[in-house]
């Protein structure tokens, strides 16, 4: 690397300035990525991204309809976790014969 010579001090300011312009657009990119990064961890992109990589050897209109599916599934299951403690005491209950 060559050291550079500058024969002002706006020569300087400007370089700097430059500087301070390339680290902050660098320091957005790396802002922006890491938000990318979480929009994609949600539930439904995780439950999306390993029953979709799982299907693959699906091939036809059973894949298909499968990946139309997952959406509709993952947006159930909240409403299934919170009616499941439900099912469960009605199911214990029909065990004891109650």
């Amino acid at each position: 690397m060559e050291t550079k010579k500058y024969s002002s001090y706006s020569q300087i300011d400007r370089e700097l300035e430059i500087l301070k312009i390339e680290k902050e657009i660098s320091y957005q990119k790396l802002v922006y990525g890491i938000k990318k990064t979480k929009e994609s961890f949600t539930p439904q992109n995780i439950v999306s991204g390993v029953i979709g990589s799982s299907l693959n050897a699906f091939s036809g209109n059973y894949g298909t309809l499968i990946n139309l599916a997952i959406p509709y599934v993952v947006k159930a299951v909240p409403f299934v976790s919170k009616a499941f403690p439900t099912v469960l005491k009605w199911v214990s209950k029909l065990k004891r014969g109650n």
